[in-house]
């Protein structure tokens, strides 16, 4: 056994040298009319065995050998992301990848868990417009900077994670390679994608507060370079502490690939996810601290609802040129179906103090009725073009390209009047719910995008390399409100975005480098505008990187830390003047420092493992009060552990921790006390124990917060979401 195991661990360090220099034959590039494929997607996630002229894909690690061998790796070598040309340890930025095999042993099901392993990032409640995956990222918001494959993932929709090959974060300003938002980075959600090996694999889980979920996974080989993939999934659970909310979603994603290993390469595939829950938007603040009441308490309605369907087609062409150049074009096309009602608890009387407040039983909760329909699109068009070549001694990884894109939001909000109130220590949830409802807003919007980009990596040498990056972004938006006070805006932005990093390897096994980017938001960022934003100019954003990393121990563990800092020198904030209209007056500031670890300690030991320390402040407002106070949901500290071991050919345990210091909902105060709305901070403990009965068959227990620690997971301004308890899950994991 210790001999085949030497030979797995040896693989694991060959392949990722081997997917370097199948990349320099798959970087991509642009066809005029069209939009491209992340081509690093599709090296890192689609299989196809290489050939000898190098432009075929590499074979990677299937699901069907996951649980027949000792655990796959949680360190990757490289990036999806096409514009990321180089191996992370020598790409000049904030990178975390989370495997699909860490998210398969920590039992995550969705994104927003996935994102639980990295550092600088913590949760955020549904605002009352906007559901679905909510979170800040190095102190900014980050709700409408996730991708897709590399294309803008819009939808307002809880993501989950069963069509992931992986998921990527990638830290800091970067307008320059995705166009609007990224203040504190980006979230790549990598698919995966037909290969030629035949997979038959899938899981069955049951779990306690009536957990049930099926996944399946479903690859087979057409011909000697075409493959079709199926990966399927059906959940259904209430959430364990918060009785009430519920959670019911199916998905599947088809996909095929013609032309596998082949200079012309297409593939075509389609994601459906359809969601019917009952939503929580968790318990009220009181007296600038979570409402003293049982965590289980639901303020909601039984007959709430949150239902959403998300369907994105995508086309991908691929087509190596020559040894050195590849083009790519991606189409997209995504539709987004939003219908929900969920309850907010709001204090009646919002202005109570300590002097006021009496006993709880007194307290009245107001159940603020939020109702929104609505449907999103997006229309897509990238084209990529990436090259490799010399001028004098510079060696250049370029890729260029272009970016059409039409995005539409149609949302119709209902206003309530009458809905019934309630008790802060007893609400009923089985109350009828009532009222009279009132079409307060129907909205159009559309946003058009036309884009050009490129980024450069110059080798000078072995140890020296420059990055340099650019993009200009030209946005066309269109807003109208039908419903009195009707309202009609246009505005037209225009502006490029940049970044420019130095990286200097005092061996090969390392890399220092220093950084700068740009980006922006545009008032219509989130596909709204109003009156009080339509007349000003984007803000813009710049942050400062400097980071070291290594790998060490052969290759078997990757180390990184980072120091930065990111401003945004022009945020908007309430025109001194009139109150109604906004004006580009504030300055805010995070900086901070990362350490990041994963990889192999031993061949039976693995790791993944990262801190952040993140300062928020509000440098400049035209809001005196705010003036010095920390930014909403940026906890100063930040970390997150997972480990396993492989005590013998059979049995792998594991195990981990995941902390969040203490944090605000707003840099305003409550207007009658003076007091910050605060959350505290916490630590959770999560472990895992996964037996091989077969080389095909395993069983695995997850233990998700093992303490049945009460804390606050997601925090909004007016109110906040708890965690769930202690939860046990038994997954059967079967791969023929």
């Amino acid at each position: 056994m210790s001999s085949n195991r030497n030979i797995i661990i040896a693989s694991r360090a060959k392949a990722p040298r081997a997917l370097a220099r199948t990349a320099l034959g798959l970087a991509s590039v642009g066809l005029a009319g069209g939009a491209l494929l992340s081509l690093g997607a599709q090296a890192q996630t689609a299989t196809a065995p290489a050939t000898q002229g190098g432009t075929g894909q590499l074979p990677t690690l299937s699901v069907q050998d996951q649980d027949a061998a000792p655990a796959q790796d949680y360190r990757t070598e490289r990036s999806s992301n096409v514009k990321l040309t180089e191996k992370l340890l020598d790409t000049p930025q904030s990178v975390t990848v989370i495997s699909g095999q860490e998210m398969k042993d920590q039992g995550v099901t969705t994104l927003r868990d996935a994102l639980r392993n990295v550092a600088g990032i913590s949760l955020a409640a549904g605002e009352g417009g906007a559901q679905g995956d909510s979170l800040t990222l190095r102190g900014f918001s980050a709700r409408s900077d996730i991708f897709l494959d590399g294309l803008r993932d819009f939808g307002s929709y809880y993501r989950d994670s069963f069509n992931y090959q992986s998921a990527e974060v990638l830290k800091g300003p970067d307008s320059a390679m995705f166009g609007r938002g990224s203040t504190g980075g980006t979230i790549n959600q990598v698919s995966k994608t037909p290969t030629l090996e035949a997979i038959t694999a899938g899981t069955a889980t049951l779990g306690t507060d009536g957990m049930k979920r099926l996944t399946a996974d479903v690859d087979r080989a057409i011909d000697a370079t075409t493959a079709v993939r199926l990966n399927a999934m059906g959940t259904s659970s209430f959430v364990e502490g918060r009785d009430g909310a519920k959670n019911e979603r199916y998905g599947f994603a088809p996909s095929v690939a013609f032309g596998i290993g082949t200079p012309t390469r297409v593939t075509i595939s389609y994601l459906h996810q359809s969601e019917n829950d009952r939503p929580d938007y968790g318990i009220p603040f009181l007296l600038g601290q979570p409402a003293p009441v049982d965590y289980r308490t639901y303020y909601g309605f039984h007959s709430d609802y949150l239902k959403t369907d998300a369907n994105v087609v995508t086309a991908d062409v691929q087509h190596d040129l020559t040894s050195g150049i590849t083009l790519e074009n991606q189409f997209r096309y995504g539709n987004y179906y939003r219908n929900v009602r969920i309850t907010e608890p709001q204090l009646v009387n919002a202005n109570v103090t300590p002097a006021t407040v009496g006993p709880l039983s007194g307290v009245a909760i107001k159940r603020n009725a939020i109702t929104v329909r609505s449907v999103e699109t997006t229309l897509d068009d990238q084209a990529t073009a990436s090259a490799r070549f010399n001028t004098g001694f510079l060696e250049h990884h370029l890729v260029t390209g272009v970016e059409l894109s039409r995005e539409t939001s149609d949302p119709t909000r209902t206003a309530w009047t009458g809905v019934p109130t309630t008790t802060l220590l007893n609400p009923n949830e089985y109350q009828t719910f009532a009222g009279v409802g009132t079409i307060s807003s129907r909205v159009s919007t559309t946003v058009d995008t036309v884009a050009v980009f490129a980024v450069d990596t110059m080798k000078f040498n072995e140890q020296w390399s420059l990055v340099g990056g650019f993009r200009y972004d030209h946005l066309d938006t269109d807003y109208k409100q039908t419903v009195a006070p009707a309202a009609a805006f246009s505005r037209t932005d225009s502006l490029p975005s940049g970044r420019a990093s130095l990286v200097f390897k005092p061996t090969p096994e390392s890399s220092l480098y220093a950084s700068f980017g740009t980006s922006f938001n545009p008032s219509a960022e989130q596909l709204s505008l109003s009156a009080a934003t339509a007349n000003l100019d984007p803000e813009s954003n710049k942050t400062y990187e400097v980071g070291g990393k290594i790998d060490l121990l052969h290759d078997a563990l990757s180390v990184r830390t980072a120091l930065f800092q990111t401003e945004k020198d022009n945020a908007r904030v309430t025109d001194p003047n009139n109150s109604a209209l906004n004006v580009l007056g504030g300055d805010q500031k995070v900086k901070g420092v990362e350490l990041e670890v994963t990889g192999h300690i031993t061949e039976d030991w693995q790791v993944s493992t990262s801190y952040a320390y993140m300062d928020g402040r509000v440098i400049k407002s035209t809001t005196f009060s705010q003036v010095g106070r920390g930014l909403p949901n940026v906890p100063h500290h930040t970390f997150n552990l997972w480990t396993t071991y492989q005590v013998t050919h059979q049995l792998q345990i594991g195990g981990g921790a995941n902390a969040v210091s203490q944090r605000i909902g707003s840099s305003s105060p409550v207007a009658a006390t003076n007091l910050i709305n605060t959350v505290p901070g916490y630590v959770t403990f999560n472990a895992m124990a996964k037996y091989d009965i077969t080389e095909k068959i395993s069983i695995q227990a997850n233990i998700i917060n093992l303490t049945d620690r009460d804390y606050v997971d997601q925090i909004h301004p007016a109110h906040l979401v708890p965690g769930e308890g202690r939860t046990v899950q038994f997954t059967a994991n079967f791969a023929f």
